[in-house]
């Protein structure tokens, strides 16, 4: 599969955004397809639920702005490469908090937190700064409409609700085993909701984006599309 993968090397960097769907595996496919190319995976989601474990840590109300504001300029967040699980981790004020945004109680307010004005704003300029050279991978919402919108490559992925509903299920049963299917199913649903149709920067394909539907796809054959789409793009720039 990764025979040609040193082609990339040679090549003119470019950005590559992957949104969608909660649940339709973005994070895991950014991470491979930057290992590939030898570009660096950024997890946009994971700055909004870094910010969410600020508010709920310090009983920040998110429905005042002036507290907001304030709590905002009181975080840094930032991004380190792990040797020993070989990808990129989020630190908050410091803080290795790269598990502890995946509890279930950070995902049923990540979505209102997302959807605050000033929230997007910090978030999206911390992105723009972090992909200012190119050579990137970032997965999240409205990465290839907002952030990055002339991103060379955008991917949009997507899968059924069902599927979606027992990926997240398994993998938060892990880490919960008194979870139940229906909690998550109802949390994905709200998501969904909230991402689609928040005033700022809904959930949406962009028009120059490519669909890939992984419902019936196994890791390696999604990650096979995207590294296709990544070699066409590739080689119309060369």
């Amino acid at each position: 599969l990764f025979l040609n993968h040193f082609f990339f090397y040679f090549k003119p960097k470019i950005t590559i955004t992957i949104d969608g769907w909660s649940s339709c595996g973005k994070s895991t496919l950014a991470k491979q397809l930057a290992k590939v190319l030898g570009y660096v995976y950024i997890d946009s989601g994971a700055m909004y639920r870094a910010i969410t474990l600020y508010f709920l840590r310090n009983h920040i109300d998110w429905t005042d702005e002036k507290e907001v504001t304030e709590a905002l300029n009181n975080i840094s967040i930032e991004f380190h490469y792990n040797d020993v699980s070989q990808q990129s981790e989020i630190y908050l004020n410091g803080e290795n908090v790269e598990y502890v945004i995946r509890d279930l109680v950070i995902a049923e307010k990540v979505s209102d937190v997302a959807a605050i004005e000033s929230v997007r704003s910090f978030a999206v300029a911390q992105q723009q700064k972090l992909g200012m050279y190119k050579g990137i991978v970032m997965d999240g919402r409205d990465i290839g409409t907002t952030v990055f919108p002339d991103a060379e490559l955008k991917i949009f992925m997507t899968a059924d609700t069902a599927v979606r509903v027992e990926r997240r299920f398994k993998e938060l049963y892990a880490k919960n085993p008194n979870i139940t299917i229906e909690e998550v199913k109802n949390n994905l649903e709200m998501r969904d909701y909230i991402d689609s149709n928040r005033k700022i920067s809904p959930l949406r394909k962009a028009e120059d984006a490519i669909e890939i539907d992984n419902t019936n796809l196994s890791m390696e054959e999604q990650l096979r599309k995207a590294i296709d789409l990544a070699e066409k793009k590739l080689k119309r720039l060369a």
